[in-house]
């Protein structure tokens, strides 16, 4: 804390401005706060973990400990992805540069996407929207290297695209083209990356669940997308789907038209280079290095690469990362965490439930449909009850780059192969030592990995005005979120279907809106603001996860008695905002500030600390005017 500050005039500070003024951005990093900290603390846990397994004994005695032993001295063994070079994507590069037709472009994406290539689309199973018990599989935009399709447009990132030419040549003559070559074939990626950005919905569209919903039934596709085949895609992937929800039918168009009229030349080019550039994090120094000084020094401003045993490990966590979580809740996730963790989700779920009882402008139907959701409401503390079982993966001590797509087509394989049938609704989409968490509104559940269950977020020994304004709040963001512009589209049985009255649905947009404005007039660096729509979601959940954690946390002193025992000067209210406010500290580079606010639904941790806590009513109780002072300022979203 800067106890200098005023918290009524710059709470950021007051909460946070010790810590930001002893904590630069270090060097290996593009952002730094309390997210960062708690999740290099559980780096450290799992570099112990992994050292463990990688240990001859370990080795021999198979199992979860030898699959992630010998995958982490993969990527450790330095000497052998040298010796390997470009080797193991010759194969890939072969089949890349010899495509002859438009439908050997075809032939080659469900390959390239099995073992983990982004090239044209996405495609994905997860439940249906519209049918939420089965798995249904999906055909999403995608396609770009560069983080969004702004990147490919607009003025200001005119110097990241000329960047971002030169890094593709580079990394084509470090692949063995000549110089003329290289440069031929970077300036064909750019027009076929731009032609596809330029079909691309924006962040702001890809947020409305109904327009990005449109069900095709199997038999219709290839009539609709003739050069694109899907039906030769699904069959060659071995995905037995009746139909496909298509995310943005226009994007897939532009792109059929594409294979049509692109000359193969180009096309080549493009698919040999997303298996270069896919491929180079897991390859020898040149071109990993080649790929940090893009994507990470010019891209997001981070200065030098983290160690190889974190690069490591977020290998590991992405590709076995329940393996590895397996590991690692034994250690680090004792059962009193959970027990207070279930405590705090039950205490926030009966204020919620309360405010959807009392809600003043909503009406009884619309309320009946709203309590029924929340009725159905599951939640889900520290780990999944049953671990996925990895050992089908051929993991070789010293081939990385084969270990990691060998576990994405593990992964693409589990997903092809559940279409068609029912929801696993024990699955978990984030790893055990994630700090984070979610809402999936397909399942109506949040999730609490037990990365997050540790301090500043959560400590059970701390007192309960420290946790319900960490932990607490996070857990009442998550239940918003069943209710925020998008969750709200939601039933109680996680299927996407309008049960709003038409006077509800006003009634929420009008509010709504004034958080998008709010919101949007925010600037982040000079003449770049918000993007109140994009952040709408996540704002939502924020101002209303902190209120409810507040008044469950008057509920919890209540019942202590009423007493308000100060602790370093601060009431258990103050204490409240300021523990708030601390788990959004953060220092950030100015590039990665910018990409954020180009792709992120989340607002900036500043905005996320003071917004919601300023224009809470209680925080005028907790941190009350001078008599000549001023009132604190507000955004009117109250």
């Amino acid at each position: 804390m800067d106890r200098k500050a005023d918290p009524r005039k710059d709470f950021y500070r007051y909460a946070t401005g010790r810590w930001i003024s002893t904590h630069p951005l270090p060097p290996d990093k593009s952002r730094y706060g309390s997210f960062t900290e708690l999740s290099e603390w559980n780096l450290l846990a799992l570099k112990k973990i992994a050292e463990r397994c990688a240990a001859p004994r370990s080795i021999a005695e198979g199992g979860t400990p030898a699959l992630v032993g010998k995958f982490y001295r993969s990527a450790l063994d330095s000497r052998a992805r040298e010796r390997s070079g470009f080797g193991p994507i010759e194969d890939l590069w072969r089949d890349a540069e010899g495509v002859g037709s438009p439908e050997d472009v075809a032939a080659l994406l469900p390959r390239l996407h099995a073992d983990g290539f982004g090239a044209g689309f996405q495609a994905f199973s997860k439940a249906d929207d519209r049918d939420s018990g089965v798995y249904a599989f999906f055909m999403w935009q995608g396609g770009l290297t560069l983080p969004d399709r702004d990147y490919y447009a607009a003025a200001s990132f005119a110097k990241t695209r000329a960047e971002y030419i030169a890094h593709m040549q580079t990394m084509f003559e470090l692949k063995g083209l000549s110089s003329q070559e290289a440069k031929k074939r970077s300036q064909s990626v750019m027009r076929l990356e731009t032609a596809l950005a330029r079909a691309s919905r924006s962040r702001t569209d890809l947020r409305d669940p109904v327009k990005n919903y449109n069900r095709v039934e199997a038999a219709d596709l290839d009539g609709k997308f003739p050069h694109i085949l899907p039906s030769s895609y699904l069959a060659s992937s071995g995905i037995p789907a009746k139909y496909v929800v298509l995310g943005q039918p226009e994007f897939l168009s532009a792109m059929d038209s594409l294979l049509a009229e692109v000359a193969l030349e180009d096309w080549s080019a493009y698919l040999s280079w997303s298996v270069l550039t896919g491929a180079a994090p897991f390859l020898h120094g040149e071109a990993e290095d080649e790929n940090f000084d893009f994507f990470h020094r010019r891209l997001v401003g981070q200065k030098e690469p983290e160690p190889v045993w974190k690069r490591a490990l977020k290998v590991l966590d992405a590709m076995i990362g329940e393996a590895l979580g397996s590991l690692y809740v034994a250690e680090h996730f004792p059962e009193e965490a959970r027990r207070r963790a279930a405590e705090l989700v039950q205490n926030l779920s009966d204020v919620f439930e309360g405010r959807l009882r009392a809600l003043p402008w909503m009406t009884e139907s619309t309320r009946a449909e709203a309590l029924e959701k929340f009725r159905r409401f599951r939640v889900k503390i520290g780990h999944p009850p049953k671990f996925r079982d990895y050992s089908s993966i051929r993991v070789e001590q010293d081939d990385f780059a084969g270990n990691a797509r060998r576990a994405a087509a593990f992964e693409f394989a589990r997903q092809a192969a559940r279409v068609g049938a029912p929801v696993d609704r024990d699955e978990w989409f984030m790893t055990p030592p994630t700090v984070n968490a979610y809402f999936s509104p397909e399942t109506n559940e949040i999730v609490f990995p037990a990365g997050i269950l540790q301090p500043p977020f959560f400590d059970h020994r701390a007192d309960d005005a420290v946790n319900y304004g960490g932990i607490g709040a996070v857990i009442g963001h998550e239940i918003t979120h069943g209710y925020d512009d998008q969750g709200r589209q939601y039933d109680s049985k996680g299927t996407l279907r309008d049960w709003w009255t038409k006077d509800d649905e006003r009634a929420f947009n009008k509010r709504a809106d004034g958080v998008v404005k709010a919101y949007g007039a925010q600037e982040v660096l000079p003449g770049l603001k918000l993007n109140g729509k994009l952040t709408l979601g996540e704002n939502i959940a924020d101002l209303g996860g902190l209120s409810i954690a507040y008044e469950a946390l008057q509920r919890q002193l209540e019942k202590g008695g009423g007493a308000r025992k100060k602790i370093g000067g601060l009431t258990p209210e103050q204490r409240f905002f300021v523990s708030w406010g601390q788990i959004w500290r953060m220092t950030i580079a100015k590039q990665e500030a910018r990409r954020l606010v180009t792709i992120d639904p989340h607002s900036p941790g500043k905005f996320r600390a003071v917004i919601p806590a300023t224009n809470n009513p209680a925080f005028d109780e907790a941190f009350p005017p001078k008599k000549s002072g001023r009132p604190a300022p507000k955004i009117g979203v109250w």
